[in-house]
C-alpha cells in the first residue's frame, strides 16, 4: 500500500497537506511546522498507541524520533510531530485500510514530500490575473 503526503509550504505554525492512499485523496492534514518529520519515504504499520489507547498507524524509522502517528487533531498543540487528520471517522477509515493491508502482509509505505511554490512567467488565466500579475502555484 502506498501513502503519499503532499505538504504545502509552511503557514506559520501549521504545515498543511493532502493525504492520498493508493492514489485516492483521503483528507487534508496538519502538522506542526517546528516538529514535522523529514520529507522521506517511511514504512508504516498499525499498532496499539499507549497514549491514545487505540490502534493507530505509526510511522517507522523516523530519524531521531519515535512515536510519530497519524491521528485526529485540529490544533498545533495536538501534535509533537504527528500527522493530524480532521476527525475520528477519517482516522478510523485510515486505520482500517492500513490494518487490512498489514493483515494481508502488504508492504505499507508513506512518501512525505513538500511542494514548494514557484512563480511562473506566464499570466494565470485560471485565476484571471491582470496581464502583469503572475500567480503563485
Amino acid at each position: 500500500m502506498y501513502i503519499k503526503l503532499i505538504r504545502k509550504s509552511p503557514d506559520g505554525e501549521w504545515l498543511r497537506g493532502s493525504l492520498y492512499i493508493d492514489g485516492q485523496h483521503i483528507c487534508s492534514t496538519l502538522e506542526r511546522t517546528s516538529k514535522a518529520i523529514l520529507p522521506l519515504i517511511y514504512s508504516v504499520c498499525v499498532t496499539q498507541s499507549p497514549k491514545f489507547k487505540r490502534l493507530l498507524p505509526i510511522v517507522n524509522n523516523v530519524p531521531q524520533r519515535s512515536g510519530i502517528r497519524i491521528h485526529v487533531g485540529t490544533q498545533p498543540k495536538h501534535s509533537s510531530g504527528c500527522i493530524l487528520v480532521p476527525n475520528r471517522e477519517i482516522e478510523g477509515q485510515i486505520t482500517q485500510l492500513l490494518l487490512q493491508a498489514q493483515q494481508s502482509h502488504e508492504d505499507i509505505r508513506i512518501d512525505v514530500t513538500t511542494v514548494r511554490p514557484h512563480y511562473t512567467d506566464e499570466p494565470c488565466p485560471a485565476h484571471e490575473c491582470a496581464p502583469r500579475n503572475h500567480c503563485l502555484d
